[in-house]
């Protein structure tokens, strides 16, 4: 027994000066007790194009591979539909709005809060290589120590022999540009399935085929990974994530808070090694909702990293998860504002199967023209229909006023187009909703109630603060948005105290909610005209006007062109075009000329601005 004993110490001895030998002729091959972990990020794709989640998607044999060896998420949800606010909310941890980068895309990076890093920091600080290929697009400021390498070049073999490697490997091919081809090159495809929502013409059945077919691309990409990172050792140590960035990519997706704007396809796949850390059996679809909050948390935990109080998801892997402990996660919230030059502020909150949508400036259609967006094919021949009259009542509500409120039960409807708002039956569920997203803008606080130039000149140093300093003035703002819930007769009064107020703010929403009313709130008629003539913030001003000219008042030219000219800074500019844009779609007969030379040169300089991009729609149009 002693021999024996001594011969297999020696043996062991001589093994491990081999595995350590070997270390590093494997780059440095993982031999700690904790995980690699992997994120494959594609970009704005939605659940609707994959085999794996619906019908008529596409089959992607590499990603249903590591489904079957992991676990496919059936509700997971960016927060935001579109790239760099899903971003921000991923790698912080915390809904954008409270930060202050729920913008997109940003006017200034903001900083992070005071107590918090970006969430790869803490695992680098715990031993990680932590590294990211290649696109970033954060609205935040990112310090120096989040990263050992985020580039095109970055790779997790460039580590230390035998440390745990993060690793963000992102796939472009599935963005929006990919489907930016010429109307020439468009080919019929008669038995591709398109949305409801869409006109079945040549043009949507060919660009969803191609979308279909760059997911066949992708997966192909993400199969040349999987075999590299099994060819270097480490496929049985790494916990892989495949998910997609935000939803998209066709019309009515990227950009708004539909289920195809923010319902990700998501699979984990977990070896052998780590099964522990998975609260499911392998090769099985969970109804968990996820939100792009939890993924952040989510890594530290399987790291064994403790995870900062100030990040607002929770982990759903790890250490201490349970299936019990999620078994009550069946929520999610949605954010979408500012989209390149074009402004909205709509929020959404989805339980189980229903799905509430508060559009705060209803009067602005989604179909509001969008530089970027209209680049697509599709974009441009929907409105071209619209304008004809070639279009159904669902395929019509793109280009029209919306509900200041949606309910919508995607069991019976899951492209979301009949609003239940109103119906008798659904009195209980819509309430019980509407109190939800209520509460959670008030106690965030939603810094979008303010204006994006007010909250850029007075919160930008410290949004955090900022937003707590203001937490109660912003509930009342919430409150006057909220009248719009309310039959004019019983709201009117809150309205004019809302203009009347020494809080412009309070007047800029007051008038919103006007706007919303439109021609039943033409007891303010008066008032706005005075408020859009001597008003002494241009914003409010503008708002005044707007909801003059979109209830069918003659708005002089000259105020217009007045209250632009004495615009203060870029962002403020960009808003107050939107609303001359809004007008002028809303309104075609409705003609301005819009000088550039009305604005500091340093907006209008490069022709992509939004700025300039909004002043040559006016114009053109």
């Amino acid at each position: 027994m002693k021999l024996y004993f001594l011969l297999s110490t020696k043996k062991v001895f001589l093994i491990s000066c081999f595995l350590f030998f070997l270390s590093f002729k494997t780059n440095g091959q993982s031999t700690t007790d904790k995980p690699n972990i992997v994120w494959l990020v594609s970009e704005d794709n939605s659940t609707h194009y994959l085999q794996l989640y619906q019908d008529g998607g596409a089959v992607l044999p590499n990603i249903e591979s590591m489904a079957k060896k992991g676990v496919v998420f059936n509700n997971a949800f960016s927060n935001a539909p579109v790239c760099s606010v899903a971003r921000s909310t991923i790698i912080s941890g915390c809904y954008a709005p409270r930060l202050g980068a729920q913008y997109h895309r940003r006017t200034k990076l903001v900083p992070m809060p005071s107590d918090l890093k970006m969430f790869p920091y803490y695992l680098r600080n715990a031993g990680y290589y932590t590294t990211n290929n290649a696109k970033e697009d954060y609205n935040l400021i990112k310090s120096d120590d989040v990263w050992d390498d985020s580039s095109k070049k970055a790779n997790y073999k460039n580590r230390k022999p035998g440390q745990p490697f993060f690793h963000i490997q992102n796939f472009a091919i599935t963005h929006e540009g990919s489907l930016h081809f010429h109307e020439g090159a468009i080919v019929d495809k008669k038995e591709q399935a398109v949305f409801p929502f869409h006109p079945n013409t040549k043009t949507f059945r060919y660009t969803n085929s191609v979308y279909r077919e760059k997911h066949k691309a992708l997966d192909t990409q993400i199969g040349l990974f999987l075999n590299q990172l099994e060819k270097d050792g480490e496929l049985e140590n790494t916990i892989i994530f495949y998910y997609g960035d935000h939803g998209g990519v066709l019309p009515r997706s990227k950009g708004y808070l539909y289920e195809t704007g923010l319902h990700v396809p998501m699979v984990a796949y977990v070896p052998e090694k780590w099964k522990h850390l998975l609260p499911f059996k392998t090769g099985t679809r969970t109804d968990i909702f996820i939100e792009f909050i939890d993924l952040g948390p989510t890594v530290l935990n399987l790291a064994g990293v403790p995870i900062p109080n100030q990040m607002d998801g929770k982990p759903f892997l790890g250490k201490g998860i349970t299936q019990a402990d999620l078994d009550n996660k069946n929520t999610a919230f949605g954010y979408a504002d500012r989209f390149d030059e074009k402004y909205d502020l709509v929020r959404s909150i989805r339980k189980l199967k229903y799905k509430y949508i508060r559009n705060y400036q209803p009067f602005n259609i989604d179909g509001l023209f969008n530089f970027y967006r209209y680049k697509m094919a599709g974009y441009r021949e929907w409105k071209a229909l619209y304008k004809e009259g070639g279009l159904n009542q669902i395929q019509q509500q793109f280009f029209r006023k919306r509900d200041p409120e949606a309910l919508y039960d995607l069991e019976k409807d899951p492209y979301e187009t009949h609003n239940l708002a109103n119906q008798s039956d659904y009195q209980y569920v819509l309430q019980d909703l509407r109190s939800s997203l209520q509460q959670k803008v008030k106690t965030m606080p939603d810094l979008s109630f303010y204006p994006e130039s007010y909250f850029l000149e007075n919160g930008l140093s410290n949004p955090i603060l900022f937003g707590q300093k203001n937490k109660e003035n912003i509930a009342e703002l919430v409150a006057i948005a909220d009248l719009e819930f309310l039959p004019f007769s019983e709201g009117k009064t809150k309205i004019n105290d809302a203009l009347k107020s020494n809080d412009p703010w309070k007047r800029y929403w007051g008038l919103i909610v006007c706007t919303s009313f439109g021609q039943e709130a033409q007891t303010f008629y008066k008032k706005a005209h005075k408020i859009a003539s001597i008003d002494n913030n241009g914003l409010v001003r503008m708002r005044a006007a707007e909801f003059l000219a979109l209830s069918g008042q003659d708005i002089p030219k000259e105020l217009l062109i007045d209250i632009l000219k004495n615009a203060t800074s870029e962002a403020e500019a960009n808003l107050l075009l939107n609303s001359v844009a809004l007008i002028k779609t809303m309104l075609p007969e409705f003609k301005l000329n819009v000088p550039k030379s009305l604005f500091n040169q340093e907006w209008v300089d490069r022709e992509g601005d939004v700025v300039n991009r909004r002043i040559n729609y006016i114009n053109e149009n």
